[in-house]
């Protein structure tokens, strides 16, 4: 039984919060803490209404080592569940050095002026961590998290060596509203238009953003979409893990509606990063474009329809080439039902939860800086079943996206 505090209040603060406290033998004591206590407390109100467990709250900063670092310390929690910011994570990191706390999130670190994200910030702390007797778990969401495990799951059982994958994320949920993110805007954004990379014979090679599409066929009557070849974080790490790796590929799907408002509001500049001065005030347009937008955590009761999630690996196994596909299927209003939120959020919390239990029940606990795909896959695997999102491996006798 062991005591861990959550930080960050969004739609995926809530699915943590929520099936931690499902699990109170391994989730002993809950607290959730946020630059804004009010959501906090609305969300613990939420579940102990699901679930009678009362979950306390605290306000903190996040950005404030000294602050942060005095809360830990005040409540000794065994973990931090970072689903704050990108842009918080070394300061949190940096807390829980300070504290003596092990420290887990979703996202990597992404500077604040500069649309760049990659590990090599957080893996600068692996001698501190080391040393510290700490464990920092990297990426345990969905993507990365999930389709990390799900590579380091078709690697153990069903090749010998990888030579290529394609991570393809497709939400084919729809939310009604003309323009909408899932996940924070600001960050959504900033991905989204950011330069894309992907790997190919040993370096990453880059392209113009969204410049690659192909259309891709849903398992399971999810239907049709569009995909676009972007950058994301996992590609760097399942490539350093995995050096058989030859080609690594990441496509998300995007409406025609959705690209056509983004390409919009990037040519009038209002996806900028830069600070603009107006009426004697410092502005920058992308943070002001996000209030402007739906909250993504006020998405869940309008949004229907099916995420589809999912790694196909291309490899050798007793010689012979095979294509494997791990996938996942989330419905968003089954997601919604259960804890008020849409299948974005769900399936970036789930594995959270799940990654803090591998953590907690000493599955995955050793001292440093580890991404999820260096830990053995079977526990989380079975884990994802468990608690709401399972999974299917099938073979393919072909596999092609060209557009």
């Amino acid at each position: 039984m062991s005591k861990v505090m959550i930080i960050g209040a969004g739609g995926v603060g809530n699915v943590v919060a929520q099936k931690c406290a499902q699990l109170p033998d391994t989730f002993s004591d809950i607290i959730l803490a946020s630059r804004t206590e009010s959501k906090c407390i609305d969300i613990a109100n939420g579940v102990k209404e699901k679930t009678g467990i009362i979950i306390r709250t605290a306000q903190v900063d996040a950005d404030n080592v000294p602050e942060l670092s005095a809360l830990l310390k005040k409540e000794q929690p065994v973990l931090v569940i970072n689903v704050a910011l990108p842009y918080q994570d070394l300061t949190i990191m940096d807390a829980c050095l300070e504290a003596g706390v092990h420290y887990m999130d979703t996202a990597n670190y992404e500077p604040l002026d500069t649309a760049k994200f990659e590990y090599k910030w957080q893996w600068e702390y692996q001698d501190r961590f080391k040393q510290a007797g700490l464990t920092a778990l990297l990426g345990s969401g969905f993507d990365p998290g999930a389709t990390n495990m799900f590579t380091a799951y078709l690697a153990k059982h069903y090749f010998d060596e990888i030579n290529e994958i394609d991570i393809i994320d497709v939400n084919g949920g729809d939310h009604g509203y003309p323009f909408a993110t899932n996940f924070n805007p600001e960050i959504n954004i900033r991905e989204v238009s950011a330069e894309c990379r992907h790997w190919e014979n040993g370096e990453f090679v880059t392209t113009g953003p969204m410049s690659k599409k192909a259309s891709f066929t849903c398992p399971e009557d999810v239907g049709t979409y569009n995909i676009y070849r972007m950058y994301h974080e996992e590609l760097e790490s399942l490539t350093l893990h995995y050096p058989t790796i030859k080609r690594a590929q990441f496509w998300m799907s995007f409406s025609e509606n959705y690209l056509k408002h983004l390409e919009v509001l990037e040519n009038v500049g209002m996806t900028g990063i830069e600070a603009v001065e107006y009426e004697g005030q410092k502005i920058v347009p992308i943070q002001f474009l996000a209030k402007l937008l739906p909250d993504p955590s006020t998405l869940g009761p309008r949004t229907k329809g099916n995420t589809c999630i999912g790694v196909v690996a291309r490899g050798l196994k007793d010689g012979k080439e095979r294509i494997m596909y791990c996938y996942q299927i989330s419905d968003h209003e089954a997601c919604y039902k259960e804890v008020q939120s849409q299948a974005i959020s769900y399936t970036t919390g789930v594995p959270a939860m799940i990654g803090a239990k591998m953590m907690l029940e000493k599955h995955w606990l050793e001292p440093g800086v580890f991404n999820i795909e260096q830990f053995n896959p079977d526990p989380f695997m079975e884990d994802m079943n468990k608690h709401g999102l399972p999974w299917k491996v099938i073979e393919l006798e072909s596999f092609d996206l060209e557009s």
